[in-house]
């Protein structure tokens, strides 16, 4: 598993978390799409609005390997900013490549962009 370094562990002050220590010893834990529904709580926005900026300061446009990135958290953003560069993909894969679709991004997340 890679470990991104670097990355944010969490966001600051707070439980959420953005990167996980070592590999699950279960199975990894695959990535899935989760729903934001316009209810969320704002401390959940914002944290998927710190992930998102660290994902994109971390890696920009280029596909990237999931690596030690939190799958719950990937999960927020899976199929809508954060999408599979490889076709196929395996969302239990700790080597799997996702790449962010800017277009959705900056339309998600204009604040990742403005500096």
């Amino acid at each position: 598993m890679l470990k991104h370094r670097g990355f944010p562990g969490r966001l600051t002050g707070t439980d959420f978390q953005f990167t996980i220590r070592r590999p699950n010893p279960k199975g990894v834990t695959p990535i899935v799409r989760r729903e934001r529904f316009a209810d969320r709580r704002a401390p959940d926005r914002r944290a998927d609005a710190a992930f998102f900026a660290a994902l994109w300061e971390h890696f920009g446009d280029a596909p990237f390997e999931r690596g030690n990135l939190d799958a719950g958290r990937l999960s927020w953003l899976f199929e809508r900013e954060v999408k599979p560069a490889t076709d196929p993909f395996d969302p239990a894969d700790y080597e799997a490549l996702l790449v962010i679709d800017v277009n959705v991004a900056q339309a998600s997340f204009p604040e990742a962009f403005t500096g």
